[in-house]
């Protein structure tokens, strides 16, 4: 059962780490909620709209931005904007669910500033030359952006220290597990469940 006052899960890593297969995997734990990032970015061909992303233009992301509508917002590579909306945290609350956040080190940094309890989770890839070999393997970046992505990955890491957990994604289904075992096991900290403790210590007799 999810705790009152539900669950921020940030996922973050560099692009190709695989963050989103593990994403998948928490959203299979019952009770889980993902937040759906807008982004001003193109789709690509394999994505369509309202699933990971919303994609909206640049004028419609900064009107979203004076209204105050985004929990965190951030701008990647100089170029594209990412911003989660806030409604995901209201809607999340009202039906009582965990919310999983998939966002980079920026937006899970401010996330993290708002929300001291969100559980904020680094996804790395094993080597440099793997999650060169897989960002290569998705065909879609020219050698320029490769090297943009390997480098952002390399610094993203850096902020490694920042994150409550931290998983080594060279094996899928293990990986998996873990991340499961995160969502499920922050549920059961002490300071989200404080109101129910006490209630059942009355029971006692205080």
């Amino acid at each position: 059962m999810s705790q009152p006052n539900p669950l921020v899960l940030i996922v973050s890593g560099p692009s190709g780490s695989g963050k989103s297969t593990l994403v998948e995997k928490i959203l299979e734990v019952p009770g889980t909620l993902l937040s759906v990032s807008c982004t001003t970015r193109s789709p690509r061909k394999t994505e369509s709209d309202g699933k990971w992303y919303n994609f909206v233009t640049e004028g419609e992301f900064q009107q979203m931005v004076e209204r105050g509508e985004f929990l965190e917002y951030a701008q990647v590579f100089g170029k594209n904007w990412y911003g989660t909306p806030r409604k995901w945290l209201e809607e999340a609350q009202a039906k009582k669910k965990d919310l999983v956040l998939e966002i980079d080190v920026q937006g899970a940094l401010q996330v993290k500033r708002k929300l001291p309890g969100a559980v904020a989770v680094f996804v790395l890839p094993p080597s440099r030359a793997e999650l060169e070999r897989r960002i290569r393997a998705r065909g879609q970046d020219s050698e320029d952006e490769i090297h943009r992505r390997l480098e952002r990955a390399r610094q993203e890491m850096l902020n490694y220290s920042s994150y409550d957990f931290a998983i080594i994604n060279d094996d899928v289904q293990r990986a998996g597990r873990e991340v499961q075992a995160i969502a499920l096991g922050s549920r059961c900290r002490v300071a989200p469940n404080e109101e129910r403790i006490r209630e059942i210590l009355k029971s006692f007799g205080g």
